[in-house]
């Protein structure tokens, strides 16, 4: 493997200023060069988040996988790391596909899915990889650590993906994507004593037709009180305003019995109502917080970045702070971000009703908006000539209604959903006050209310931009920052 990360770390360096910095925001986590989907990895080691994900190097376009590697004291300032993983071995020639992080006698080990694609075979197999310092990893002699013969009669091995690892009681787990033979999804949960000898428990979760043929990315941990799954179903079928992307995320919430291995489902919600979002993975911090970010991009989408050169494509949304909360998934800026913005930058606008432009003077900002119960706002994003073909933020209070749109603005983003769509919307519940916080960064918006949120890029073409904001009395608006 040394030789294969020697020559990607080498290929970054050389050619990392040739990337078009245009549509970089500032305090996510972006790839160096080339090309960034799932997160993977994120776990908090030695007093750091550390965040890896699946990387391209060499062009800004899916390829063969590697593992690039960040790590943060904030979830918000990003330090780039050298290459962690790249194609080495027989198990993995083809990628190391996505996986996941754990903490063992003050090592760091990585749980990952070794991928071979040829005429021959396709076949997806789990392999462990190890550090002594979180920097330099050693892939085990013993990999593949489960492999076929794991699961014979179970799934297909060339559908078995996306290990997500984790320690409960003293007993190593790990959940694992795959599929059924009739095309649903199921995710597979395996035991150790050890991370390196592996026993199949059971089959946590199958789905039922209509919810995906293909379950990716799971995710199982506990969280007041309850045990959330977290997974990312592809082709989900809509229900109402939810889960129009082609790839979707859910979170199902239910009661975890450890003796049998079933998982007994609650509820289940679609987990971000927004264009772009993809992949969560979580991390448990030093107090016993849970953390979780996602993909900021979606599959089978045009990505202005790659089609105009920029020589780079994709990010990671915001870490969002997890709750539960009326047997819902609740998410919530972290601390860190608020912070940043109240203590690092210009004084804040304050706007009471009415309508009013405030002209663009960063493209890092934070909004923070308090509408008294059926009371209505939007707020646009545009050049100031032309405010119509803008990015629309909007709440409809009558109908109790969120939505964002990025229709008419910038570079289109195009995808293979029929019919196609630039805007989306979530439902609020009940008669009461809301309180939103938007957050702006380069070519991002994300949108929190309610512990609901909203994720979406835009790649603007506008020269002279502006804000427009249009409220009804009784909706205060708080600019509380731009980063200079």
């Amino acid at each position: 493997m040394r030789e294969t990360i020697r020559k990607a770390n080498q290929y970054i360096d050389e050619n990392r200023e040739k990337v078009d910095q245009q549509y970089r925001g500032s305090f996510h986590l972006l790839p160096p060069i080339g090309w960034m989907n799932d997160p993977n990895g994120f776990v908090y080691f030695r007093g750091e988040y550390h965040l890896f994900y699946q990387f391209y190097p060499y062009d800004s376009v899916w390829g063969p996988m590697h593992w690039g590697h960040a790590k943060s004291k904030d979830l918000l300032h990003w330090e780039e790391l050298p290459v962690a993983l790249a194609p080495s071995e027989n198990y993995d020639k083809d990628g190391c596909f996505s996986g996941s992080a754990i903490v063992k006698d003050d090592k760091l080990y990585l749980l990952y899915t070794g991928h071979i694609d040829d005429e021959e075979k396709r076949e997806e197999t789990q392999c462990l990889a190890v550090s002594t310092d979180g920097v330099t990893f050693a892939k085990l002699p013993a990999n593949p650590v489960i492999h076929v013969q794991h699961i014979e009669g179970i799934a297909d091995i060339a559908d078995f993906r996306d290990p997500k690892v984790f320690e409960y009681q003293g007993i190593y787990y790990t959940v694992v994507a795959s599929k059924t033979v009739d095309d649903r999804g199921q995710i597979l949960l395996f035991a150790s004593s050890n991370l390196e000898d592996w026993s199949f428990k059971s089959v946590l979760l199958e789905g039922e037709k209509g919810q995906g043929i293909m379950w990716e990315c799971p995710d199982f941990f506990p969280l007041d009180g309850k045990w959330v799954l977290i997974l990312s179903p592809i082709e989900m079928e809509r229900q109402q305003e939810k889960y129009w992307n082609l790839n979707s995320t859910v979170a199902f919430i239910g009661d975890m019995n450890w003796e049998t291995g079933q998982f007994f489902v609650d509820t289940y919600d679609e987990i971000d109502g927004g264009l772009d979002f993809y992949a969560p993975q979580t991390c448990q911090g030093p107090n016993g917080e849970r953390y979780m970010v996602a993909w900021m991009q979606m599959w089978q989408r045009s990505i202005p970045s790659h089609d105009l050169g920029h020589g780079w494509a994709g990010s990671m949304t915001i870490p969002r702070k997890l709750g539960l909360k009326d047997g819902r998934l609740v998410q919530e800026l972290p601390e860190s971000v608020k912070n940043h913005f109240l203590v690092e930058n210009a004084p804040e606008t304050i706007v009471k009703g009415n309508q009013i432009m405030i002209p663009a003077r960063g493209k890092q900002t934070l909004f923070e908006i308090d509408s008294k119960s059926g009371r209505s706002f939007i707020l646009k994003y545009g050049d100031e000539s032309d405010v119509d073909s803008a990015l629309q933020l909007i709440y409809d209070a009558s109908n109790k209604r969120f939505s964002l749109s990025r229709d008419q603005f910038g570079h289109l983003i195009s995808g293979k959903e029929s019919p196609e769509f630039q805007s989306r919307w979530i439902q609020l519940d009940g008669e009461k006050d809301y309180h939103f916080s938007i957050l702006r960064d380069t070519n991002s918006i994300e949108v929190f209310v309610d512990g609901k949120t909203l994720s979406m890029t835009f790649y603007e073409t506008t020269e002279n931009p502006v804000y427009t904001f249009k409220a009804d009395e009784g909706v205060d608006l708080v600019v509380k920052a731009y980063q200079k």
